[in-house]
């Protein structure tokens, strides 16, 4: 069976799953909130999503610890089986009127489809291997949010043209379907071998230490969470919204909240390609700003029923994009053996964001207008978009790296020496032109994990000494304004060689400033030198020589001081959000890789102040004045 077969069973059978997930619970919204008094319904319309997601919260660990028992396909089909007496009891509760019967089969759902959300998403690594995790999530979600559109446009039209009959027999045929597909479902699957607990606390926790080593993951799993905490809100309120504020029927307030779902299915699938040929997770922030300010604009302007769908189309849609290189940072991130229960600790914390949901929209709608729910998701997602952007280093140097390339042409000779094989690492060497040359180096180079030794003074930073501590930067002291600096320069040496000889890639400025003249002055500085006269058997010295900066507002061109970085920061920013950074000629600068281990080696016993003469010259070496 091919990969692409074992593929289309998986989404056709979650697919399926998702269709009579959303099914089944818009049709209790939109047929058995008829059954209770008026003042009941919206509670009812808040409960039947929550009835969904809560056993998430609680079986969680459990589906995390069910492929160590059995397989994961296995698993998919026990619980596809079990979908049929659900929709029995879902049944049973239509035919009798019986409000707290049909709440209670959704209930049973969500029990059914956590215990085994972890598998299936488990499968798309197994399904594909690491090459196919993009296509694979992108598809996956996009069919799922397909399942989501026509399980809600059903439920809506059924409950306006259909008997009861039709409605009850759509049940039992969306789970028999399931149940066929995941017998066709095919994969090879590696074994689990982790014991975690079952229990909520003690998972959580348990699990929490787990994914600390893989850092920045768990940022990422908390912020995607609140998309789905942010997709359940809007569910709600598109519903209330168009019923009291647009006064829409059924069937239209369906057909609307199909085309948020079409939004981000389309959102996910194109995600989904371009993450696979470009690296998407750099625009993640972009993405989350630009929903936070639709929504802002949801709340403050009287939107008609046209214009409302336009936009909550492009909020979906946008979110679709926002989502998808986070679920792939997931599956990259986690190995293959601790896959599943990292999904488990997911969906345990996704659906607490889900369920929270619930509360907030009832919470909110109690005391305030139905809009301000916009302007409280708009104030979230812009918080979660500027938390996941300082706190998770990819994304950072992502994100910082497209800024730049608006206004610089960045042409890279030598990559290729930065590569690192058989145990290797390296001791990085660049020339200092200009204040901004560290951030080019770390956004160009985000791939090659490098220590920087830098100044303490930006420590002190707002901001930069939080981002400087993402990159494990070593602090060097200030020996003007240190009464110590003198005594703890001389631990730097030390703390290089520890770095080195723990397999670090080391980065240090070997002229410790930004040059004042064009050229690159270590004069007796003694660091390099030292790292190099007691260099590890595997590290390799590599200089970065840098053309371009110089004469830039960055650089010391013209000035008697070092230029301001908080003040630039604020000027370029401030450049790029009223356009005027387009309208600027882009500059020219030069990436210089050179692999010099055999040099350095041959200059170190020649003293200090040769082997900095001679790094000088090669530094200086082809680049303009």
């Amino acid at each position: 069976m091919s990969t692409k077969s074992r593929f289309a069973a998986l989404f056709a059978t979650n697919f399926c799953g998702v269709m009579n997930d959303n099914y089944l619970k818009m049709l209790v919204v939109f047929v058995a909130t008829a059954w209770v008094a008026p003042q009941y319904r919206d509670l009812i319309i808040t409960l039947t999503p929550g009835a969904l997601v809560f056993p998430y919260l609680i079986f969680s660990p459990l589906a995390g610890k069910l492929p160590q028992m059995c397989n994961k396909v296995t698993v998919v089909r026990w619980a596809k089986i079990a979908e049929i007496p659900i929709m029995i009891v879902a049944i049973v509760g239509f035919c009798l009127h019986n409000i707290w019967l049909a709440l209670t089969s959704v209930l049973l759902m969500g029990l059914q489809s956590a215990l085994f959300s972890p598998s299936k998403y488990g499968l798309i690594k197994d399904i594909g291997g690491p090459e196919g995790i993009s296509h694979g999530m992108g598809v996956m979600e996009a069919i799922a949010f397909m399942g989501m559109l026509l399980g809600t446009v059903l439920a809506a039209t059924m409950a306006d043209h259909a008997s009861l009959f039709v409605q009850c027999t759509l049940l039992i045929v969306l789970a028999a379907f399931g149940m066929l597909f995941s017998f066709v479902l095919k994969a090879d699957e590696e074994k689990e071998a982790i014991d975690t607990p079952i229990g909520i606390i003690s998972f959580l926790r348990s699990t929490s230490k787990l994914i600390s080593k893989y850092r920045g993951l768990n940022g990422i799993i908390h912020v995607l969470s609140i998309f789905w905490w942010l997709s359940a809100t809007l569910q709600m309120v598109v519903v209330i919204y168009c019923s009291k504020l647009l006064g829409l029927d059924s069937t239209q307030q369906g057909i609307l909240l199909a085309i948020v779902a079409v939004g981000i299915s389309v959102g996910c699938v194109i995600g989904g390609q371009l993450d696979k040929h470009h690296f998407m997770l750099g625009l993640v922030p972009a993405f989350g700003f630009a929903v936070g300010i639709m929504l802002l604009a949801i709340f403050f302007i009287n939107l008609n029923t046209v214009w409302f769908t336009i936009l909550v189309f492009s909020v979906a849609f946008t979110c679709g994009l926002f989502k998808i290189p986070l679920d792939a940072e997931i599956q990259k991130q986690a190995d293959i053996s601790e896959l599943n229960i990292v999904l488990a600790y997911f969906n345990q914390i996704s659906f607490i964001y889900i369920f929270a949901a619930s509360a907030t929209t009832s919470i909110l709608n109690m005391f305030f207008d139905v809009t301000y729910v916009f302007l409280f998701a708009a104030l979230v997602m812009f918080a979660a978009s500027f938390y996941i952007l300082f706190n998770y280093r990819p994304m950072m140097c992502n994100f910082a790296r497209r800024l730049m390339h608006l206004h610089y042409i960045v042409t890279i000779t030598g990559r290729n020496n930065l590569e690192c094989n058989n145990g290797e690492n390296l001791f990085i060497l660049p020339a200092h032109r200009a204040v901004i040359d560290p951030m080019l180096l770390f956004t160009e180079f985000f791939d090659v994990r490098m220590q920087p030794m830098v100044d303490e003074g930006y420590f002190s930073i707002p901001l930069i000494g939080h981002v400087l501590g993402e990159f494990d930067s070593i602090m060097v002291p200030d020996l003007m304004l240190s009464r110590n600096g003198v005594e703890q320069a001389k631990t730097l040496t030390n703390i290089g060689r520890d770095a080195l000889a723990n397999g670090r890639n080391l980065l240090i400025y070997p002229s410790g400033h930004i040059t004042t003249n064009g050229k690159e002055t270590i004069g007796s500085r003694r660091l390099a030198h030292e790292l190099c006269s007691a260099l590890p058997q595997n590290t390799k010295v590599v200089t970065i020589k840098i053309a371009g900066l110089w004469g830039s507002e960055w650089s010391r061109f013209g000035l008697n001081h070092t230029p301001s970085i908080v003040r630039l920061l604020f000027k370029s920013l401030a450049l790029m959000m009223c356009g005027a950074i387009f309208f600027i000629k882009k500059r020219n600068v030069s990436l210089i890789v050179d692999d010099i281990t055999e040099l350095a080696r041959q200059w170190a016993p020649l003293g200090k102040m040769e082997f900095n003469r001679n790094l000088e010259e090669w530094l200086n070496k082809g680049i303009e004045e």
